[in-house]
């Protein structure tokens, strides 16, 4: 069994007070690893840390810092396969999702910055004969990025790799559920020659050492990504301190499908969209919204394409569905289904716990359920399950499409499938989220706007965006007289 350490000035240490917790298989619920359950002392030596690493590291040239972490993301490309392994047993999901979607995204993260932040020009103000403007974007100190469970290694690179580029020192704090390629990706940063104390890395509860990361007062900005109701607490902890605040939260993001949608791209793609890595991706389309006409030949289309999909083992080359993250987070997917049944609706088809065969027979595994017929008011319409469970419902025009999918607290993602291009760009622009995909699901531009509206975050991330929030601007004046 492993044991990690927290990572700070170069080193891995224990926990300062000696103390573990045990990392759980979701695929198998063993023990796969012991990680330090770090407090106030832990993370007040990491932000030390950072603090001495920062004048050296602000101080040196955007090319140098660029390079290194280019050399991080090859380092990331000639491992993809062993973090890839890592990434699926400590969340649960297929293999293959880990190597061709987390394992690529993680390492294009590290070389998109690199090469943004090397293109990135300053502004210039011409006063004429009386002066002349200029504005610095200047790094801002030791900076915490708190990151969730479901993406480990993919957002840690995304938030990552801006703050460093940028000239920040970085204290991360990765979700206690999650912490194997965190852990890997501070061994391929000491290899990386990413100098002792600009990347620290802390392991720990919430409760216990996220929130002293938090409330620490060198903290010059919080970059989470996570719960809304974490996020809430969060934005109220650094609200007397003014810092800089980025929070991606919760979504219950929208699937508009209209009668003159293409079918053989529409079924997939709802497919996809709602239950890749077992419906636990934040922009998940959870809610489709079908209309009258088509409802019915979606529904059993949708069913008949769900049951296909295989559950399994993990490392199964053909496994399409994974476990869920835990035994908990199972059982509170179990209780919204249960939910569901109390509510009136329809199970299409899952609904079920199910224990796969073999070294799986412990996992945390549902298999995948749609839901017709629910009441309008049933909180699986509302509320952020984050699992393999979609709920379907019927509207008649496009003005009730867009005010069922305005109905709720979130605003982060929507898609919209239609062959109409008109209503494509009339209904975008009239749906309260961050991002809309049309006749697709989660195709990114790292250059492009990335957040939510609502109680779905605070902020945008990506491109200059995420530069602009790890940096803050000064504007020098030189008279021209």
């Amino acid at each position: 069994m492993k044991q990690l350490g927290n990572f700070i000035d170069g080193r891995f240490w224990p926990a300062a007070g000696g103390s573990f917790l045990d990392n759980i298989e979701p695929a198998t619920g063993s023990v796969l690893a012991r990680v330090p359950d770090s407090g106030t002392e832990d993370v007040e030596q990491a932000v030390a840390a950072a603090g001495r690493a920062f004048p050296e590291w602000s101080a040196r040239s955007v090319a140098e810092r660029a390079t290194l972490l280019e050399t991080l993301a090859a380092f990331i490309a000639t491992r993809a396969d062993d973090l890839a392994a890592l990434e699926s047993a400590d969340t649960g999901k297929p293999l293959k999702l880990a190597r061709e979607v987390d394992m690529e995204r993680a390492r294009a993260n590290l070389k998109f910055f690199a090469g943004a932040m090397s293109h990135w020009a300053s502004a210039g103000h011409d006063m004429g004969p009386a002066g002349f403007n200029y504005t610095r974007r200047e790094p801002l100190g030791v900076v915490a990025l708190i990151t969730p469970w479901n993406l480990p290694l993919y957002l840690l690179t995304w938030k990552l790799a801006p703050a460093l580029v940028t000239g920040n020192t970085v204290v991360a704090k990765p979700s206690e559920l999650t912490p194997m390629t965190a852990h890997a990706l501070c061994e391929l940063a000491i290899e990386a020659g990413i100098p002792p104390g600009v990347f620290n890395l802390v392991h720990g509860t919430g409760p216990g050492c996220g929130q002293a990361l938090v409330d620490h007062p060198s903290i010059r900005a919080v970059s989470f990504t996570g719960g809304t109701a974490t996020g809430k607490t969060i934005a109220r902890s650094v609200a007397e301190r003014l810092i800089k605040l980025s929070l991606e939260l919760g979504g219950k993001n929208p699937a508009l499908v209209f009668a003159d949608a293409d079918m053989d791209k529409t079924i997939p793609g709802l497919v996809r969209a709602g239950f890749t890595n077992q419906g636990q991706v934040c922009l998940c389309s959870s809610r489709i919204l079908v209309h009258d006409s088509t409802h019915d030949e979606i529904a059993a289309k949708l069913t008949d394409a769900v049951k296909a999909m295989k559950l399994g083992d993990p490392k199964e080359p053909d496994t399409d569905q994974g476990a869920l993250i835990s035994s908990a987070h199972r059982d509170k997917v179990t209780g919204y289904i249960e939910q569901a049944r109390s509510d009136g609706g329809r199970i299409l088809c899952g609904g079920e716990v199910i224990q796969p065969r073999g070294r799986c027979r412990d996992g945390y595994f549902i298999l995948p359920t749609v839901i017709a017929d629910l009441p309008a008011e049933s909180r699986l319409h509302h509320e952020e399950i984050f699992g393999p469970v979609v709920t379907l419902q019927r509207f008649v025009d496009e003005d009730e499409a867009v005010h069922l999918a305005n109905s709720v607290d979130y605003g982060l993602a929507a898609t919209v499938w239609t062959e109409n291009l008109s209503r494509a760009h009339r209904v975008a622009a009239r749906i309260q989220a961050g991002i809309v995909w049309v006749n697709n699901w989660l195709v990114r531009d790292l250059r492009t706007p990335f957040g939510g509206m609502k109680d779905s975050g605070l902020g945008r991330e990506g491109g200059h965006w995420s530069l602009e929030f790890f940096t803050e601007p000064k504007n020098i004046f030189i008279d021209g007289r």
